[in-house]
């Protein structure tokens, strides 16, 4: 699944080796919260197991973070554009989820290399992720921290849409969410920074500094902190329009990312379908 170049953290993972029913054979990815191995079963079948850090035992709010993703993962539905769940639980207490292997790279690295992969194929790329997110909220979660990283890509572009840590059912009306306001600032919404009521179009806003990001190699609201990324969202007097950048950008997506990226949550795709389509009818491939 992960790519295999994050392994920073990896002197302070455990060796591999057997977890309940399964082997860990190798590291391939770790954050913050926890690893992801490649592991395998009596049958010898592989998979990506995500383990919990044995840190965080005691660490209730990311143990409920952690196992709320993976509900939310099983409840999704299968989707070509969604990492493949399997099941998920705990093994001498410690929070595990299973997905289906795929070898792939996120999306952060491959447009940081400049990548063939996602230099060839960036208009499938862009459609393939929207369709991730439509089907995403068509089953009724957003997935609150949409972003390159988040997004995986096989050698053959196929895309997969990954780590629902902060995914929440949608609403029937915009709601603040509970507790702290995490996620990554540069794709956030201007209510999520504001800690104000969100919708699914917060995703669409992620999903516009995405494709921004992917098309001009800029972000469109550069910033250092989340106090300066806001108020280049609120003053637009210094934006840069993506065809400036890149004249290749078709204008049709340019209108699309334009739409995505506005302020006004009402101004933006009232929903993800919509979005998709215009999106597939501007860069159809």
């Amino acid at each position: 699944m992960f790519n295999k170049a994050n392994r920073s953290e990896a002197h302070a993972t455990p060796a591999p080796g057997p977890f309940g029913r399964f082997y860990l054979q190798e590291l391939i990815n770790s954050g913050g919260m926890a690893d992801i191995w490649l592991a395998t079963d009596e049958r010898q079948k592989p998979y990506a197991l995500r383990r919990m850090h044995a840190r965080l035992r005691f660490d209730f709010s990311a143990r409920r973070r952690f196992l709320r993703g993976a509900e939310i993962l099983s409840k999704i539905g299968d989707h070509a554009g969604i990492v493949g769940y399997v099941e998920h639980g705990k093994i001498k207490g410690q929070p595990y989820l299973l997905m289906d292997y795929v070898e792939a790279s996120n999306l952060k690295q491959l447009h940081a290399d400049q990548d063939p992969v996602l230099v060839e194929n960036v208009a499938q790329i862009l459609i393939d992720m929207a369709a991730g997110l439509e089907h995403m909220h068509d089953n009724g979660f957003m997935h609150l921290d949409f972003k390159p990283e988040n997004v995986l890509v096989t050698r053959n572009a196929s895309v997969r849409l990954v780590d629902f840590d902060l995914a929440q059912p949608i609403p029937e009306k915009p709601r603040k969410p509970s507790g702290k306001n995490p996620g990554t600032p540069a794709y956030m919404a201007p209510e999520q920074l504001r800690g104000e009521p969100i919708s699914p179009r917060v995703d669409i806003f992620s999903y516009g500094v995405a494709a921004y990001e992917l098309l001009t190699n800029q972000k469109p609201f550069p910033g250092e902190t989340p106090g300066e990324i806001l108020a280049r969202q609120l003053d637009r007097s210094g934006f840069v329009a993506p065809r400036q950048h890149n004249p290749s950008i078709p204008i049709a997506m340019e209108k699309v990312i334009l739409r995505c990226l506005e302020g006004d949550p009402e101004r933006r795709y009232p929903f993800m379908g919509m979005m998709a389509r215009e999106i597939q009818a501007a860069l159809y491939v």
